[in-house]
């Protein structure tokens, strides 16, 4: 959702970043599938890349926080894609952990990118978050 809030005000690209294979629709199936991913530091194979990353001078990253940290999928996806010199924008969503270990891996899996201070937001109601999204945009683009 909030992803699709930027592509809308930005007139951005959009790209999914999913596993290959992907993630089972039961969450509880999800949850084991990752929890046993993290425990054996496993970085899942991604179904697609973005062909041409180097064309894009920011990027905005999207994901939810997983057991206190960036899902394994998004590990893989910023250590096959070089954001040097990339201004990269995270967008955190948490279920009330907050935003976990996620500024160390960001800087440790994209150490030459620029990075601006994410918008880290509890997903609780959808209306409430599409204005937080809306003014956190209008704040970084003044």
């Amino acid at each position: 959702m909030i992803a699709g809030v930027i592509h809308r005000s930005l007139k951005t690209d959009l790209f999914a970043i999913e596993p290959a294979p992907p993630y089972p629709e039961d969450y509880f199936q999800t949850v084991e599938r990752a929890k046993n991913e993290r425990a054996r530091g496993a970085k899942p194979a991604l179904k697609n890349s973005v062909a041409d990353i180097g064309r894009y001078e920011t990027v905005y990253l999207g994901f939810p926080i997983w057991g206190t940290s960036v899902p394994p999928v998004v590990q893989t996806f910023l250590s096959t894609h070089n954001l040097a010199g990339k201004l990269l924008i995270p967008f955190i969503t948490h279920g009330g952990y907050g935003k976990g270990d996620s500024d160390d891996i960001l800087a440790a899996l994209a150490p030459s990118a620029r990075r601006e201070k994410p918008l880290v937001i509890e997903c609780d109601r959808e209306r409430r978050t599409t204005e937080t999204v809306a003014s956190w945009l209008e704040a970084i683009r003044s």
